[in-house]
């Protein structure tokens, strides 16, 4: 048969990998999806042709996206360019001019998924993206096709290696947050502006794409409580350790009786737990599933070449459906469009969880009473407690409590009674625990 012909949207890290991985290994993934895959045409306005294995076989290159995604020639578009716009519009063009599209936008799926979705299927074609979530681990697919038996309960990811980097660094070594992302930056891990890493909203695009995938929900990205690791001290780490637990920073979404939650903020872990000791810049998921148990998936979560093995596993499974019926195709969000149910995302202030907390008081009779007269007052319960000695000359020491699991908004009542006292200085410092037991 013919070479499929498709258009290439962007020529940076993850587009040159993709045309990297396309050359390499250009004779095996033809006898995996039954032909070969040509890019024939591919737009970019920057980027560095020494660095791109292939570039030769690809038969023409401008600075135009909008040339590639109406070239009548092209039947596949991928998208690689990231970020909402010009990506969502070159995306909906390419959908009405029936043109089958890869991408590796998060945030464009996260914020843009259901519109992209409907305009797919009333044009009968297909969008894959793999890529979008966790870089070379195969998860959107587990969730569609491998899982699809299972009643699925949670979901809890690191799926930001940035953040997961500098929790490893920061517990390793001893060294504050600003320390571990200034170098974070100076090795590529982090941006300049490393907002969406290190304050959760990357991981809530993701998170908010598992959860429609594993809930048969829309995608609501806006109904993600989203929270960073920017306040994480180098004292937690060490706390969190000498309790038996350490930092990530989690995706989590679970169902539950009265909704569904959708959360991403930094979580103690029991250590023992498989995905508690997931470091560096490496990505996992844990899901559980009602027949199947827990199971994880794990490995390089970004990168030039894990990430163009998951563009490419969609442009093949795309290649073998050209000839399929559009009905019959694996569904974009796992579940039937017309089986998405309207099961509500619940505020983070209905959530319940077990809490870290760490204050500074004053070193005093009393004072421990009083903090534990206000927990119980709010009906929270305390599993345990670390008080440090005040050094020489100090005056207030740091006080570490674990909690029983209680209603986010009971606890927020909680924390601002106790920051209200005169013996504790500054705010409280809290971390949600979950056990992740499966």
């Amino acid at each position: 048969m013919e070479p499929v012909k498709v258009g290439l949207l962007g020529l940076g890290t993850v587009g040159g990998g993709t045309l990297t991985v396309l050359t390499r290994n250009a004779n095996e993934i033809a006898r995996r999806a039954g032909r070969g895959i040509e890019i024939a045409h591919a737009a970019a306005r920057d980027y560095n042709p020494a660095s791109i294995e292939g570039l030769e076989r690809v038969g023409r290159i401008g600075d135009d996206a909008f040339a590639v995604v109406d070239d009548p020639e092209i039947q596949i578009v991928v998208e690689l360019i990231g970020g909402y716009s010009p990506a969502r519009e070159l995306v909906l063009k390419a959908i009405a001019n029936g043109k089958h599209v890869v991408t590796a936008n998060k945030a464009l799926i996260a914020r843009h998924g259901n519109e992209i979705f409907a305009a797919a299927r009333e044009r009968g074609v297909t969008v894959g993206f793999e890529a979008a979530v966790a870089g070379g681990i195969p998860i959107i697919k587990a969730l569609r096709e491998g899982l699809a038996a299972n009643h699925i309960e949670w979901i809890a990811g690191i799926i930001n290696g940035t953040g997961n980097f500098i929790l490893t660094e920061m517990r390793d070594k001893g060294r504050d947050f600003a320390d571990v992302l200034a170098e974070a930056q100076a090795l590529g891990y982090a941006e300049a502006d490393p907002t969406f890493d290190v304050e959760g909203i990357d991981a809530a695009h993701k998170l908010t794409i598992l959860g429609s995938l594993a809930f048969g929900i829309p995608l609501q990205f806006e109904r993600c409580f989203t929270e960073g690791i920017s306040k994480i001290g180098a004292l937690d780490v060490t706390y969190a350790a000498e309790l038996g637990y350490r930092i990530k920073h989690l995706g989590i979404a679970r169902r539950s009786p009265s909704g569904i939650e959708l959360r991403v903020h930094p979580t103690l872990i029991p250590e023992r737990r498989l995905i508690a000791n997931v470091d560096g810049v490496m990505n996992a998921v844990l899901v559980k599933g009602d027949a199947v148990g827990p199971t994880l998936y794990y490995g390089a979560g970004a990168g030039a070449l894990p990430t163009a093995s998951a563009v490419i596993a969609d442009l093949v499974d795309v290649v073998r459906a050209l000839t399929t019926d559009p009905g019959n195709r694996v569904p974009h969000l796992a579940f039937q469009p017309d089986e998405l149910v309207d099961t509500p995302v619940l505020r983070m202030e209905d959530i319940e969880t077990s809490y870290y907390l760490r204050l500074s008081a004053l070193d005093q009779p009393g004072v421990m009473a009083r903090i534990a007269s206000i927990l119980g007052e709010e009906g929270i319960s305390i599993e345990a407690i670390k008080q440090k000695e005040p050094g020489e000359g100090e005056t207030h020491v740091p006080l570490v409590m674990l909690t029983h699991r209680v209603v986010e908004g009971r606890m927020n009542e909680a924390i601002a009674r106790i920051e209200a006292l005169e013996s504790v200085q500054g705010a409280v410092m809290r971390i949600r625990m979950e056990s992740l037991s499966g």
